[in-house]
């Protein structure tokens, strides 16, 4: 089994709207968070959808979940504290209805322009090796400052960011969340870099740039030029 989890419990504030979170913002009527669940609704292999949302917000999630007809939204469920935390009550909804060695993507709701060639290739390269971890190359110089205030600057050939979905056994991810709270953790940026930390090895694919997360004014204009742009075939080769 696949199932997707897909985490809209962020406020944010960075995009500058208060008066919804940026998963909630509208292009053309319909919230982004749902152009993110259509993607994975659509895909064969995709065999069940957990969305975890603000507590205010669900009920007007579950009216936009049936109004699209996304049936395979098998449970909409409170958010937490941090993304970490969201993320962790996602995966203990999935175990309450499907097995430890079911597979688990994990995405931002806010990504609304993963490829579906992306999703079915992370699915097959995590299933066949045991997980799987969307990434792009990095296109400029990346500079890393250690503890002591020095910098260095590594082999930007060699280096790659994280995007999604994060693909990993249910059994592993749950272990390493619970080795987190046990340890009163709750700072990681993404499941890769928990997974690392408690020594998963992981797989990789190369995804494509424009699977940005929408996190700021400019991603949101990016998004909306991406997606008339494909509607006009103009891009991607349709």
């Amino acid at each position: 089994m696949n199932i997707a989890v897909i985490y809209a419990g962020g406020l944010g504030s960075r995009l500058h709207d208060y008066s919804r979170p940026k998963q909630f913002l509208e292009f053309r009527g319909k919230p982004i968070v749902v152009y993110t669940i259509e993607i994975f609704q659509r895909i064969p292999d995709v065999d069940g959808i957990v969305v975890v949302c603000l507590d205010d917000w669900i009920g007007y999630l579950r009216n936009e979940v049936e109004k699209y007809h996304l049936d395979k939204v098998i449970d909409i469920v409170s958010g937490g504290r941090k993304g970490q935390d969201s993320i962790y009550n996602g995966l203990m909804c999935v175990k309450e209805h499907y097995a430890d060695d079911t597979m688990v993507l994990i995405h931002d709701g806010v990504r609304p322009l993963a490829m579906e060639k992306t999703i079915m290739e992370s699915i097959e390269v995590a299933n066949e090796k045991g997980n799987c971890v969307v990434v792009v190359p990095a296109t400029e110089t990346i500079v890393v400052e250690d503890e002591g205030g020095d910098f260095s600057v590594p082999d930007r050939g060699k280096c790659y960011i994280a995007r999604a979905p994060q693909c990993f056994k249910l059994r592993d991810v749950l272990n390493a969340h619970q080795k987190a709270l046990e340890e009163g953790r709750h700072d990681f940026i993404d499941t890769c870099t928990m997974m690392k930390h408690y020594g998963y090895q992981f797989n990789t694919i190369i995804g494509t740039m424009e699977n940005i997360k929408i996190t700021t004014p400019a991603d949101y204009f990016m998004f909306r030029a991406i997606i008339e742009a494909k509607e006009e075939g103009a891009v991607f080769g349709i």
